[in-house]
């Protein structure tokens, strides 16, 4: 399958061409939400209610009980396909999307999501976060939130919530440099800011982002591990990045008393399946919850 590499300036209104298209025919099924901002330690979580979370969850179940083997990206289905960012990358919608404009970013051959990141998956995550205020994150790993073992990244519009970043922003500092623990945040993390005119040169900026994450799993003991000729993790964790920072969370479990967190909600976003998790969330408290599932 010959796709040209979508050039800078290009990848976001061929998403927002391809969003359209892809409602019209029915393939992109997005999932609607009821939103409820949570305030907990100064951050203003935003809790979105996604009660047809259910029906994704049982479709996924159907398609892994009939071929186990499944991958939705080999190929990806042609009428989410956006186009290819780098090299080997392809640029898919997200089928069951909560956010609109939700950009996976997945490798042409299959290549498993536990393995480290490397220099060409930064490059290809820069491409697909060029040319718009986007967030981009990594779950690193089934406990980290991994629906998929093939590896993708993924992209999402900004802001997430109001104000013009993610809520989380609010305990990030606004200067300094290196890697650091942010006050506030009560688990285990890796957080650096970037500096300004780093995003001018895309390949400057992915060697740059490529050194950070790796200073940041070494500052939170997760080496990699050698093995069939690849790097793998040797933990679970999620990586968050804007323009302006970095973030890396270590994981312990992918739930907490049955809410599902990914690395969304280290950004200040949770996701919740019916009115009874909700409350538990505002029981526990979301920055609890965080704390939970970090490791």
């Amino acid at each position: 399958m010959s796709v040209p590499i979508l050039t800078r300036g290009r990848l976001w209104p061929a998403v927002a061409a391809c969003r359209t298209r892809a409602l019209a025919c029915g393939a992109l099924q997005p999932i609607e939400t009821e939103e409820e901002v949570v305030p907990d330690g100064g951050v203003p979580f935003v809790v979105r209610r996604v009660s047809s979370l259910k029906r994704k969850d049982e479709a996924r179940r159907v398609h892994e009980a009939k071929d186990r083997e499944r991958n939705p990206f080999l190929p990806p289905e042609a009428d989410l396909l956006v186009g290819a960012v780098a090299p080997g990358y392809l640029a898919v919608l997200n089928k069951y999307s909560v956010i609109d404009g939700h950009l996976l970013i997945v490798t042409r051959d299959f290549v498993h999501q536990d393995t480290l990141l490397d220099a060409a998956d930064f490059r290809a995550l820069v491409a697909g976060m060029a040319g718009a205020p986007t967030l981009g994150f990594y779950n690193g790993g089934r406990d980290a939130g991994a629906s998929q073992p093939h590896k993708h990244l993924q992209v999402i519009p900004l802001p997430l919530g109001a104000g013009d970043e993610v809520p989380m922003a609010a305990l990030f500092p606004e200067a300094g440099e290196g890697l650091r623990s942010v006050p506030g945040l009560p688990f285990r993390h890796a957080f650096a800011r970037l500096p300004s005119g780093l995003w001018s040169d895309p390949a400057v900026a992915a060697g740059e982002l490529q050194a950070l994450y790796r200073a940041g799993l070494e500052r939170l003991d997760i080496p990699g591990v050698e093995r069939d000729g690849a790097r793998w993790q040797s933990h679970p964790y999620n990586l968050l990045l804007t323009r302006r920072w970095l973030l890396l969370v270590p994981r312990a479990r992918e739930a907490v008393d049955g809410i599902a967190v990914n690395a969304l909600g280290f950004a200040g976003s949770l996701f919740v399946r019916d009115a009874a998790q909700l409350e538990r969330v505002k029981r526990l408290g979301p920055l609890s919850v965080l704390r939970s599932v970090a490791g």
